[in-house]
């Protein structure tokens, strides 16, 4: 006999991300999927550094699905942030090929932030947070981002790439935090939180 799940809850997750889905399988949890269409143009006062929190709580009020008590919804939006003297770049999804091309020779050779913000909800309550990784590219050619950005097109990812692809494999030196932050759900941000949620009445 096989040992029962190790919280009550089973899962919403809406995302049309096929990594977060393989990540919030690992839970051992039932996990339904669904999706959810917001406009991910932030504010333009609101710091870089909150922008992904705040979208993932929009996704979340967005939705209009009905929760049972032991259901969680949880919703995630991952962005890119890189330092310069002229001040703190965001980096969405690219718009096109030249448009990821371009974000990868601004990431070639440098550190940047790679920041997952995550709300989840219950019949009860809501919370969020936002958990932060540094990443560190080596130097890339120019033919190697045209070979990436051609064979695996990014056009869905913050920052025009992938930690878990080819990209990943070959370019990535160092990362200071939680690889799961990068591919884009902080696990172990998620397994506290459901720890934490008020158990069921």
């Amino acid at each position: 006999m096989s040992a029962p799940p190790i919280f009550p809850w089973r899962l919403i997750l809406a995302s049309a991300s096929p990594r977060r889905r393989q990540l919030l399988q690992g839970l051992d949890l039932p996990v339904e999927i669904t999706s959810v269409e917001v406009d991910e143009t932030p504010p333009v006062a609101m710091p870089h550094d909150q922008v992904a929190e705040h979208l993932a709580r929009k996704k979340a009020e967005a939705w209009e699905g009905v929760l049972a008590p032991d259901q969680v919804l949880i919703t995630a939006d991952t962005t890119v942030v890189i330092d310069d003297p002229n001040g703190a770049h965001l980096l969405n999804k690219p718009v096109d090929d030249s448009d990821a091309r371009a974000m990868l020779t601004l990431l070639s050779g440098r550190e940047h932030r790679v920041i997952t913000g995550v709300c989840m909800r219950t019949e009860q309550e809501t919370r969020s947070f936002a958990d932060v990784a540094v990443v560190r590219f080596r130097a890339l050619a120019a033919e190697e981002i045209a070979y990436y950005v051609e064979r695996h097109r990014p056009m869905d990812k913050a920052g025009a790439y992938g930690v878990q692809d080819w990209i990943g494999y070959t370019a990535v030196e160092r990362i200071e935090g939680s690889f799961y932050t990068v591919m884009g759900l902080p696990m172990h941000r998620v397994y506290l939180t459901l720890k934490a949620l008020r158990p069921l009445p």
